[in-house]
């Protein structure tokens, strides 16, 4: 007889319906000033991954928080932080998660199946706009962010119960179906890509046009060392955005710049994340005024 670790674990990942996955074992820093933790990764097939279940739960009671993702390109998506009005929701309009995982009371994690496997580009634009629909986690939207493995406990300090003991996840739904909207969600997603595809294609031949063959393009690391911003990031950061996009640099390339210096003093990664959407917005409207 398997103990309920174990089922919870093999009902998780027969539903997601992948052969090969990452895991993350990941114990927090003892002491809330440092910034010192630890994710100790494991690449294993199913198999393997069900007979690592005593060890994981080792792993769990020492401290670590276990997480999984797939590993490539797949047909999921993870919605995070999720409340049990969300996940109504989403049964009502046609997008009835293929899991549902209880990461602590109260706090869910779907994932939909969408029942193709998606590239890296259209994964995460799906990924942020089902947080978005159903006010999930934007900070934890994208084609690779782990979600947690049912049947170990959740070991954030914030999350420990009166008793002193720490949460069990909770396996709620698993039937790995496709959800009933998959097919009209993504042709409206990859619609709205290749709207953003064209804009960019066109700024970056509009740009293209004012500039000589041979211009060298700053990178943000020259922003950051005019004196003209003070070292001020946030500065810094919208003025290169500015730059970047005035000249083609696509908005994916910018985000990853903005995001190469340290935003922890921004708070968690959803509000990283809300900082960097604003930046790039002010810059699209600041470089369309000058355009027209």
């Amino acid at each position: 007889m398997m103990d309920r670790t174990t089922q919870a674990v093999e009902r998780q990942v027969r539903a997601m319906q992948v052969d090969v996955f990452e895991i993350g074992l990941y114990k927090p820093a003892k002491d809330p000033a440092s910034t010192y933790a630890e994710m100790l990764p494991r690449v294993w097939g199913v198999d393997v991954l069900i007979k690592a279940v005593p060890w994981l739960k080792f792993q769990n009671t020492d401290g670590r928080n276990i997480y999984i993702r797939p590993k490539g390109e797949h047909a999921l998506s993870l919605v995070d932080d999720l409340t049990v009005e969300a996940l109504n929701r989403m049964k009502a309009t046609g997008f009835t998660p293929a899991i549902v995982v209880e990461t602590s009371p109260g706090n869910f994690q779907a994932w939909l199946n969408h029942g193709r496997i998606l590239p890296r580009t259209l994964s995460s634009a799906a990924a942020r706009a089902l947080a978005e629909q159903f006010g999930g986690d934007r900070g934890s939207a994208d084609w690779r962010h782990y979600g947690r493995l049912a049947g170990f406990t959740n070991r954030k300090e914030i999350r420990r119960q009166e008793d002193g003991r720490f949460p069990f996840v909770r396996l709620v739904h698993a039937d790995g179906a496709v959800y009933q909207k998959a097919t009209e969600f993504l042709q409206r997603i990859e619609a709205g890509l290749e709207v953003l595809r064209r804009d960019a294609d066109r700024r970056r031949q509009r740009a293209q046009t004012q500039l000589h063959q041979n211009t060298v393009l700053k990178t943000i690391d020259d922003f950051r060392r005019d004196s003209r911003y003070g070292g001020d990031g946030n500065r810094v950061d919208l003025a290169y955005a500015v730059y970047a996009i005035s000249h083609g640099v696509p908005e994916e390339q910018v985000r990853i710049d903005i995001r190469s210096r340290d935003l922890n003093h921004k708070g968690n990664e959803k509000r990283q994340a809300d900082y960097v959407d604003r930046t790039i917005e002010k810059a699209l409207r600041a470089f369309d005024g000058r355009g027209r």
